[in-house]
């Protein structure tokens, strides 16, 4: 029987497809390591890699399955730069820290194609992505925007599309025009995790699934880490829950707050050549964002429907049905055979939260939505750190992402009311 995740809604067509998921023992009684990780996901998965291959003892444990979280769930979308344009954090941030934190995305991005490439992983990589406007409002934006990435940022890969380019690449007359990146592209996500976990096993890292972190403090110079199977007991620790933080350290979940998507995977368009034609995948300007593309069988892969509880919808299918249907017309009674969600983790200002949240103790995650390329490197560079190395992570911790308002108690509330205004603005 099909493994059901008790974190995540739904079978995913990833599961479904990825032929192999191997598991992972649980952890039998206490042990002590050079460094724990809490978190089986991109992030945890690549710190526990680049430790263990470099002779460091590292044990890794997670509640549930690897690739129950947003690593073995999401739209699969490599996107470029960070979640916000470069040009935009330009504003905010000045163009010297705007252009390292793109750049440190692009080094995300090598990082990934480089690894599965060394490593024989076939993420079924697809190049292309398109980020398509519903607002004719946003033209000059959107052109702005292609020129700031070439003249000042130094990527050459977008071009503007008008709406009769935008609606040939689509297949769909529902977007006003949009921007085509040849620089990125899509990938089947549950294969990186399966492949990751592969290599991070065989370079020596203890990995354990069905291990739940109970709690987390120092104690006499060490990191104790209490488990329903055993105490952790380590010399430094990184926390890499994400959305799945809970209530196991309190400033990561200060900071870092779960909302639900969902993605819906149709059965083989072999009767609808024009949609997505050249196999790209897509982004909208919706603050309440949809992002679909097609997998390399035909399938169309249609993620949207943020919710910003931790509840789920009775049926995802028909969510999904209708959205799919306002772009594409022709696919309103199209079968759905796989519909599932997951929780993907967000900060207020949509950047990436990196801290020291106690002596010892470090915690990435926050990646809100934008977190394939850069949860693998985040890993990777939080690895770089514990090995003694200069890393990138500085520019994450310089950033200043503020707690959400409200406190444990009322931060949901407040943040449902907030983002299903924006969401009521996507209607305008």
């Amino acid at each position: 029987m099909p493994w059901q995740s008790p974190i995540s809604p739904g079978i995913s067509w990833y599961e479904a497809t990825v032929l192999e998921r191997p598991d992972y023992p649980a952890l039998a009684g206490s042990c002590k390591t050079d460094v724990a990780i809490i978190g089986g996901g991109y992030t945890g998965l690549q710190a526990a890699y680049n430790l263990a291959k470099n002779g460091t003892d590292v044990a890794l444990i997670d509640a549930c399955r690897f690739g129950d979280g947003a690593s073995g769930r999401n739209g699969g979308q490599f996107g470029t730069g960070q979640r916000a344009w470069a040009d935009e954090a330009e504003e905010a941030l000045g163009h010297e820290r705007a252009k390292l934190l793109f750049e440190m995305a692009e080094n995300a991005k090598r990082y990934v194609l480089d690894f599965t490439g060394e490593h024989g992983i076939d993420i079924e990589f697809v190049p292309g992505q398109l980020s398509v406007s519903h607002k004719q409002s946003l033209e000059k934006y959107y052109r702005r925007h292609v020129e700031a990435m070439a003249e000042r940022f130094g990527y050459p890969h977008l071009s503007f599309m008008e709406r009769d380019e935008t609606a040939s690449r689509l297949g769909s007359h529902h977007y006003q025009f949009g921007i085509r990146d040849t620089g990125t592209g899509h990938i089947h996500p549950m294969k990186l995790l399966v492949g990751l976990a592969k290599q991070a096993s065989r370079a020596g890292a203890k990995l354990h699934e069905h291990t739940k972190a109970l709690k987390i403090e120092k104690k006499g110079g060490a990191i104790v880490i209490d488990t329903d199977r055993g105490t952790i007991t380590a010399d430094r620790a990184l926390i890499a829950c994400n959305a799945h933080i809970g209530n196991l350290e309190p400033v990561t979940a200060s900071h870092v707050m779960p909302i639900r998507s969902f993605i819906g995977a149709t059965k083989v368009l072999s009767g609808h050549p024009n949609v997505l034609p050249g196999g790209e995948s897509v982004d909208d300007s919706r603050f309440v964002v949809r992002y679909f593309r097609k997998s390399k069988d035909g399938r169309l892969l249609f993620g949207g429907r943020e919710a910003y509880t931790a509840d789920n919808p009775r049926d995802i299918s028909s969510h999904i049905r209708r959205q799919i249907s306002e772009i594409y017309p022709a696919l309103a009674n199209i079968e759905i055979t796989h519909a599932w969600g997951g929780s993907v983790g967000i900060t207020m200002p949509r950047q990436p939260f990196c801290r020291e949240v106690m002596p010892g103790v470090t915690s990435i995650g926050g990646y809100s939505g934008h977190g394939v390329m850069l949860s693998n490197y985040c890993g990777k560079l939080y690895a770089d750190l514990a090995l003694g190395k200069t890393t990138e992570l500085d520019l994450l911790k310089a950033l200043k992402i503020p707690a959400f308002p409200g406190g444990m108690r009322f931060r949901s509330a407040l943040l449902f009311l907030a983002l299903s205004w924006y969401a009521l603005r996507d209607r305008v």
